[in-house]
């Protein structure tokens, strides 16, 4: 028996009142708004990427002001993206609306959680991301990898494809095999490249075994549990600021970058990490 919305908890209510509202404002939009009428998925994909990016720059800050912020900008996508799909009327088409999602996604949640809504048992997260890939298998999909976008940037891409390739048991043993590896692409990649003259002795088999490197970083931190994203992406703002600290306090002494000795740069750079401290 359906549960009747008087008899939902009040936060419940306050819950669901919100989500009508956004819905309300949606219709009301897509009515009478010249810009939000002329949207379609094509249109709206670009921006959906960029608020996904506003969205993680904000968790990486821990700005969580920003976090809800951007969790609305997203929400609205999805709300729009719905709201687009309800009004296919073309023949044949697939029409869908945002009780569709909902419930879509509600039912591949109970499917794919058969140790809580079922008979199976997964005491552990290993366990829990086995029967995940095993039951995306049974749903059709050709390849464990088949999940995986094509268009997603190369590392986290090398992040989920090692993840998936684990869900399957093909993974190491020990993270020290991992290590070992590493330092083998490493010695690999410095074989095919002239340390001395910094040329490149084959261009295209030195490019294959950086790749082969990278991989293999990728794949030793997920044995020592650091996401590779995060952490290239935290090292980057790291470089930001203490590149732009370089840069004001040069010039607040009166001296452009193109006129300093690597020296020189080096002193401020050091003083924008004791900043850091």
């Amino acid at each position: 028996m359906e549960k009747q919305f008087s008899d939902l908890p009040e936060s419940r209510q306050q819950q669901l009142m919100a989500f009508d509202r956004l819905l309300t404002i949606m219709d009301e939009l897509r009515e009478k708004c010249p810009w939000d009428r002329k949207q379609t998925m094509e249109s709206l994909r670009h921006l959906t990427i960029e608020e996904t990016y506003e969205l993680s720059d904000s968790i990486l800050e821990n700005d969580i002001p920003e976090v809800k912020k951007e969790l609305g900008d997203l929400l609205l996508h999805i709300v729009f993206y719905a709201k687009i799909g309800s009004e296919r009327k073309e023949e044949n088409s697939y029409q869908f609306d945002i009780k569709d999602v909902l419930n879509g996604i509600c039912e591949k949640l109970i499917s794919r959680h058969p140790h809580i809504y079922g008979d199976a048992v997964a005491d552990s997260e290993e366990a829990v991301k086995q029967n995940w890939e095993k039951l995306k298998l049974k749903e059709g999909n050709k390849s464990v990898l088949s999940g995986v976008p094509a268009s997603l940037p190369a590392l986290v891409k090398a992040m989920r494809i090692q993840e998936k390739a684990r869900g399957a048991g093909f993974d190491w043993d020990e993270k020290q095999q991992v290590w070992e590896k590493v330092e083998e692409e490493l010695k690999e990649f410095k074989d095919h490249f002239n340390i001395e003259t910094n040329d490149v002795m084959d261009q295209k088999e030195a490019e294959s075994e950086f790749g082969d490197l990278l991989f293999s970083l990728v794949n030793y931190s997920r044995f020592v549990d650091i996401n590779p994203e995060t952490a290239l992406e935290r090292t980057n703002k790291k470089f930001i600021r203490r590149f732009q600290y370089l840069e004001e306090a040069s010039k607040a002494d009166g001296k452009t970058l193109s006129d300093m000795s690597l020296q020189e740069m080096d002193e401020y750079w050091n003083k924008a990490k004791e900043t850091e401290v």
